[in-house]
């Protein structure tokens, strides 16, 4: 009976705390989720392609890099109840806060418009027009916010995000080899070119999809949104924690799909990859253009949301998607003004689109480290964030995640300008 009575005990304390974690999940999950957008999957899909799967280890040594940078927006957010644009004002004054605030604007318009490639082009495959796709994605897009809270857009968005682990399945059905994956993949090594302006690139664009500026945005403004409190800071890091697992597992899986099937094509997007396994395998190639079409949007719901915030931050604008629009008429304008232009983009006749999504990735990584280091400033602020400051420890990771990316960024550079230097 004591057995049966301490297994029952420890069901209900289980139960008890799922129901906690449900309540309280979402702010990581899908943050991290929605950083596998249509630019991730084709940066995954190319880097799959070109290298096949030697690069997987540098994807799993990511997983802590997204895992510390975004759990100090859970701290921040909840702690300040306010949102990252506002906090770097009020802290730094309007000159920083004005060119943090312009920097994000620019990187996330820029990338909500590769949301709106990757979806076109997702679709594209199957015969449909690309106005038909942004009309109708713009209004699906205007409907999930104008349902006056934010309890029920972040349902709806977890409905994308479990559509977002298509490419784990998608990895099984191209049968790899174990013990190939294993061996080329897990140990750490560099691919037979060596260092290479290619190889930069591919890193940069891999780290530009994984951590980047609108997350921390996006991250803590939700959280002040979904009204958590200090108390729930433990629930919101495991939220994070488990978000960074499975986005860099959603991220491992499409390398080994293209790796598998693709090596050695060029290989410039996903939906260029869709076609490509359509040859092999129909259900394959289709269920890749659906899971492309499918990151793109969480992205593009998550992005737009993320600026919109941070307009009403800056301006003093109400800015919560628990208003209704006439409460918050200009957050809600911003957000249709950029869902609109950023898919207008997409119809204008020869526009470099390959192009503007591989790039977007190495523009947002190279402006990232300006982001990291005004949130590490902040998490320091022992008169700001009391006990929740950061540690040593946290202190000396994040430091080594912001060197290491302006390091990257600085031989990127070097290499473009003297491509020979490192053949």
């Amino acid at each position: 009976m004591d057995f049966l009575s301490n297994l029952f005990y420890k069901y209900r304390r289980f139960a008890k705390a799922l129901k906690l974690y449900l309540i309280l999940a979402g702010p990581g999950l899908i943050v991290m989720l929605a950083d596998n957008d249509a630019g991730g999957i084709t940066t995954y899909a190319a880097t799959g392609a070109k290298y096949g799967y030697d690069l997987i280890w540098f994807l799993v040594l990511l997983l802590p890099v997204a895992y510390y940078v975004q759990e100090m927006t859970v701290r921040l957010g909840a702690v300040t109840k306010r949102g990252h644009a506002e906090a770097i004002f009020d802290a730094f004054g309007p000159f920083w806060g004005w060119f943090s605030f312009l920097d994000l604007i620019l990187v996330n318009w820029l990338t909500l418009v590769t949301e709106f490639i990757g979806m076109t082009a997702a679709l594209g495959i199957f015969g449909i027009p690309p106005i038909i796709t942004i009309l109708v994605v713009c209004a699906v897009m205007t409907l999930m916010v104008l349902q006056g809270k934010y309890w029920t857009w972040e349902k709806i968005a977890f409905l994308f995000c479990s559509l977002n682990l298509i490419y784990i399945p998608l990895a099984f059905m191209v049968h790899p080899s174990v013990s190939a994956v294993l061996n080329q993949g897990i140990i750490p090594h560099l691919p037979a070119d060596g260092f290479t302006n290619a190889l930069f690139f591919f890193l940069m664009a891999n780290i530009g999809t994984t951590i980047a500026p609108w997350m921390i945005f996006f991250q803590q403004s939700a959280v002040v949104d979904k009204g958590m409190r200090e108390k729930d800071i433990p629930w919101g890091k495991f939220d994070t924690l488990i978000g960074s697992v499975f986005t860099v597992l959603v991220a491992i899986f499409c390398v080994i799909v293209t790796g598998t099937v693709l090596r050695g094509m060029n290989i410039d997007s996903a939906a260029q990859a869709s076609i490509a396994l359509m040859a092999t395998d129909k259900y394959l190639g289709t269920l890749l253009a659906i899971g492309l079409f499918n990151a793109g949007f969480l992205g593009a719901i998550c992005i737009s949301l993320a600026s919109s915030w941070a307009f009403g931050e800056v301006f003093g604008w109400a800015h919560s998607l628990n208003h209704r629009v006439k409460e918050a008429p200009w957050f809600y304008a911003s957000y249709a003004f950029a869902i609109l232009t950023a898919g207008l983009v997409v119809l204008i006749p020869n526009a470099p689109l390959v192009l503007i999504t591989l790039f977007v990735q190495v523009i947002a990584v190279t402006l990232l480290p300006a982001a990291l280091v005004f949130l590490l400033l902040l998490l320091n602020n022992e008169e700001l964030m009391g006990k929740y400051k950061n540690s040593l420890f946290q202190n000396i990771i994040s430091t080594v995640i912001i060197g290491s990316i302006i390091i990257l960024s600085t031989l990127y550079g070097i290499s473009a300008l003297f491509p020979d230097l490192f053949k």
